[in-house]
């Protein structure tokens, strides 16, 4: 049994499910084994966000903060940095860490969120994710390479290419593997029993 977690460190709704999904992982099924997928919200662009699209993901997060409370945002962001519509370096940043060291995929990824929602920095930007690197004890020289290297790109693309091939809608996205049947979980921001419930039907289906 796999329960599959689909998502982008750079996605304001994953940020907000973080804490859930940490409990939800603690009182998973010992049988269901966790495998996170980066989800690729949005591709490489070095063009500065459209205002429209800054003012969206503002909206978003003003929403995050009603419907998820407790889920904190630095708008200063939105006057500190260049913002770009791009996600994918810093999802390759998650796979550059795990490729290092893969007991670091969880501080990587707290790592890259907190620099965006916390910091008020760009984790678009290669030096910001290098930082984020450094913060939790990589090699910062064999992150730098590893994280533009063909090898780190085409696994983001296999990720991407996988979360789509099982069902994933959306970010955050769970998915459970039933011996090759994919079943989408919908994700609760506030109530891990409910999601908890829902795998446990299912696997008694099964």
């Amino acid at each position: 049994m796999k329960l599959y977690y689909v998502h982008d460190p750079m996605c304001s709704w994953c940020w907000a499910f973080r804490p859930l999904w940490q409990r939800l992982k603690e009182q998973l099924p010992q049988r269901v084994r966790v495998t996170s997928l980066l989800g690729g919200l949005a591709a490489d662009s070095m063009l500065p966000m459209e205002p429209e699209m800054q003012q969206h993901i503002r909206k978003h997060w003003r929403t995050i903060e009603k419907r998820v409370p407790g889920t904190p945002f630095n708008f200063e962001f939105w006057q500190c940095c260049t913002p770009r519509r791009s996600t994918y370096p810093a999802c390759r940043a998650v796979i550059a860490a795990r490729s290092q060291n893969d007991s670091k995929e969880e501080a990587m990824i707290l790592a890259i969120q907190q620099a965006y929602y916390l910091k008020a920095t760009n984790p678009s930007d290669d030096e910001v994710l290098i930082d984020c690197a450094g913060s939790i004890g990589l090699d910062e020289k064999q992150f730098a390479a590893d994280l533009n290297s063909p090898e780190t790109k085409q696994q983001l693309l296999h990720e991407i290419a996988l979360s789509r091939s099982i069902g994933a809608q959306g970010f955050p996205g769970l998915v459970l593997d039933v011996d090759g049947s994919f079943h989408p979980i919908a994700v609760d921001y506030r109530d891990a029993e409910r999601v908890l419930s829902r795998i446990d039907q299912i696997l008694s289906q099964c």
